[in-house]
């Protein structure tokens, strides 16, 4: 299978295509999002940029510390990095970790929001449900560089993995679960319960709910899918994604359950002032909207009603008498009699 084509020198990658379709599909999603709550969209365009480095430094730094059971076989491994410095740099070899871009994009959220004096779990909540979608999209490429596949299945749906990228050891199988597969549709299934749970009971929801049920469903169906993978993330003998997944999805539903109960008085006041500033900004934003399109309305009103100027016609100079004719009428005038 293909994984690119080139364009002269350039080398241009399939995965590296689908992962950028999947975070502008990402960004519509949380830009839609936001727009829906009354903020400004292009906020979303401005930081996106941001996320985008941020998920990608740390999903290569989890990748770095935390290599597949597979590369470390092959001798790709952490204490390979660090001897070979320049091979961190080299993404296009492989080697991403979602675990390491969620926390690289929220760390890179949180300066973002505290620079611009945003609150970093509502923007946090508009940006959940494009996150899963643009995680469904870059699983895709996971299928084109024939990684992120489970263990050897006959089931109608197993897909076909071609010698080269076989893990060592299955040399001779040629059926495996499509693990990327059904992570793709899971967390699809999730943006859209994520979506559905914000139009229905937005009312009774906190700011920052949506990101706190992310890090419960993604966590824990990731947790489950890591009994199917055939190339896991060995540290000290645990399997590190499979042990993060289960931690970050067991403190996140605490968090929920405490916001519901014993927090809730307190973040209904801080709901309160929320809503307050956010009907002032919108209020604001309505008023310097309508006050440029007043000006626009005056400026285009002045130019059509200005009165033009009328136009002095100057005298024909050729039909002025010349000096001479003018002094023969004066002496014509001086020979008259006087009265």
């Amino acid at each position: 299978m293909p994984q690119g084509f080139n364009i002269g020198p350039l080398t241009i990658r399939f995965y590296a295509i689908i992962i950028i379709i999947g975070a502008i599909l990402g960004a519509w999603l949380a830009a839609r999002q936001a727009k829906r709550a009354g903020r400004d969209p292009e906020i979303i365009l401005d930081m996106l940029p941001w996320l985008l480095i941020g998920g990608i430094i740390g999903a290569r730094l989890w990748h770095v510390f935390t290599p597949s059971a597979s590369n470390q076989a092959m001798g790709v491994t952490t204490e390979n990095y660090l001897r070979n410095p320049i091979e961190i740099l080299k993404i296009w070899k492989g080697g991403l970790g979602i675990a390491g871009g969620v926390i690289g994009g929220a760390l890179t959220l949180i300066i973002y929001c505290r620079a611009k004096k945003l609150n970093f779990l509502e923007w946090a909540d508009y940006i959940a449900p494009g996150l899963l979608v643009g995680q469904a999209v870059g699983r895709w490429g996971n299928f084109v560089n024939q990684e992120v596949y489970g263990r050897p299945t006959d089931l109608p749906w197993a897909i076909t993995i071609d010698p080269p990228h076989r893990i060592q050891g299955f040399e001779q199988v040629a059926k495996y679960h499509p693990l990327f597969l059904y992570e793709s549709i899971l967390t699809l299934l999730s943006a859209g319960l994520l979506l559905l749970i914000n139009r229905k009971w937005r009312k009774k929801l906190f700011t920052g709910d949506l990101f706190f049920l992310y890090l419960v469903l993604y966590p824990t169906f990731r947790f489950f899918l890591e009994f199917l993978r055939l190339d896991p993330s060995p540290v000290n003998g645990i399997n590190i994604n499979q042990t993060f997944m289960l931690i970050v999805a067991v403190f996140a539903a605490l968090l929920l359950v405490l916001r519901h109960t014993v927090w809730a008085n307190g973040l209904q006041i801080k709901e309160q002032k929320l809503a307050e500033e956010l009907a002032a900004e919108i209020e604001a934003r309505q008023l310097a909207s309508t006050k440029v399109e007043a000006e626009h309305v005056e400026e285009i009103s002045q130019e059509v009603e200005q009165p033009q100027e009328p136009e002095v016609e100057l005298p024909d100079e050729s039909n002025a008498p010349e000096p001479e004719d003018n002094k023969k009428l004066e002496d014509d005038i001086s020979s008259f009699p006087n009265d």
